[in-house]
């Protein structure tokens, strides 16, 4: 285990997967009008799951998020299943999952930094 895990716990690998997962929506919003283009998605709690085993030395841990397929509900004629609103609305979750995340670590940045100080 490394000294920033024992530090800041999972908020590391939250962000490096919100990061991922922004990516992916990203992705997606930017194949909205792709004919055939498949819709994917991190699912987060299993790849936070995953990465917690990695970080522990399980040797069966994956490497990589596992990146799901999205069912659509409104299936369109050119095979595409982007639903552009619903990627907007997980793109703007997991921004603002993303931020709280990165608040925490940025807290408890500043929290070590004055007690280095003597503050």
């Amino acid at each position: 285990m490394m000294m920033s895990d024992r530090i800041f716990g999972i908020h590391g690998a939250a962000l490096e997967l919100r990061s991922e997962r922004m990516r992916v929506i990203a992705s997606n919003i930017a194949n909205a009008a792709t004919p055939g283009y498949k819709a994917r998605d991190v699912d987060f709690d299993a790849g936070l799951k995953a990465k917690l085993a990695q970080d522990t030395g399980s040797p069966s841990a994956p490497s990589e998020p596992e990146l799901l397929y999205r069912r659509n509900a409104m299936p369109s004629l050119d095979g595409n299943t982007v639903e552009l609103g619903r990627e907007q609305i997980a793109f703007a979750e997991n921004a603002l999952a993303y931020s709280a995340t990165l608040e925490f670590v940025k807290g408890k940045v500043n929290t070590i930094t004055r007690a280095l100080k003597g503050e």
